[in-house]
């Protein structure tokens, strides 16, 4: 059984994004009734060691356009990491998906034989389009998505599973 990249994929991440704009919706309420910065929301992390709310959602937009543009096969824009704001956020968000939105079946035609390939600080990975999408892609994407969610969560934003799931 061959894999659709296309119906794997953009559409995938399209929905996660609008996801994410939900949640940080939310959020942005949960600050306005608490009478809060936003800085106390978007610099909040579960750990010291992670990267704050603001930066999981830049990676998350980064994921997604990253992966759709490697799996069809183009270079994969850059977009600055300087939102400092909800409404910056928002942008990013509308901006990334814009992008994938782009995205045609066509675009993945030759997917099946392409071969990706990462480099980090400490190790390259190599990847057929279908290993990338399933072993990395989609569960880099969401585990920035959750770890968002669940930073909302800890801080105290009244979100839910059915919130995370969005429309089913």
């Amino acid at each position: 059984m061959s894999l659709s990249i296309y119906a794997h994929s953009p559409s995938q991440f399209i929905r996660g994004l609008q996801i994410l704009s939900n949640l940080l919706k939310k959020g942005e309420q949960f600050l306005q009734e608490k009478q809060l910065a936003e800085s106390a929301l978007l610099e909040a992390r579960l750990a010291a060691d992670m990267f704050p709310l603001l930066r999981q959602v830049q990676i998350a937009s980064d994921a997604a356009k990253g992966a759709v543009a490697r799996l069809a096969g183009q270079e994969v824009p850059s977009m600055p990491d300087d939102e400092t704001n909800f409404a910056q956020l928002y942008q990013r968000i509308e901006k990334t998906i814009a992008y994938v939105q782009g995205f045609q079946a066509t675009d993945f035609a030759d997917a099946d034989g392409r071969k990706i390939e990462l480099k980090s600080k400490t190790r390259e990975f190599h990847f057929s389009a279908a290993d990338f999408l399933l072993t990395f892609a989609i569960p880099n994407f969401y585990f920035h998505l959750t770890t968002a969610y669940n930073i909302l969560r800890n801080q105290g934003v009244q979100v839910g599973k059915m919130d995370f799931l969005g429309a089913v």
